[in-house]
């Protein structure tokens, strides 16, 4: 996915804040679903951040394209692990991998066959 670093996403040094490359990671993944036709949460299922692991390894500035990568790296009964990559062309700036739990009515549960098959297509 790709995106345009704003001015609402930087400090005042014109350098993008830090809690934004989680938000940039979020919308990737979103984005992911809604490229398929479908939502992120489905039949009251969804999914919610249990643990994650970031580095910041440059910053991304003002005006920066950007691009996000998404992909899996294993999927367990009820949970999954997903790793974000950001580059400004070539040169990647974070990374991240995020232990996304399933959840339905506020409770962990198995992840339903109809979301597994979407989330191995990151990759």
């Amino acid at each position: 996915m790709q995106l345009r670093v704003y001015y609402e996403y930087t400090d005042c040094g014109g350098i993008v804040y830090h809690s934004h490359y989680l938000n940039f990671c979020e919308r990737a993944r979103s984005e992911h679903f809604f490229s398929q036709g479908i939502k992120p949460e489905y039949d009251g299922y969804s999914f919610v951040v249990k643990k994650i692991e970031a580095e910041y390894i440059a910053p991304a500035m003002l005006g920066d394209m950007l691009e996000v990568s998404t992909q899996t790296q294993s999927i367990n009964n009820a949970s999954l692990t997903v790793c974000h990559q950001i580059y400004r062309a070539e040169q990647l700036l974070f990374k991240a991998l995020v232990i996304l739990v399933c959840v339905k009515e506020s409770k962990a549960a198995k992840i339903p066959a109809y979301f597994k098959e979407k989330l191995h297509t990151w990759n």
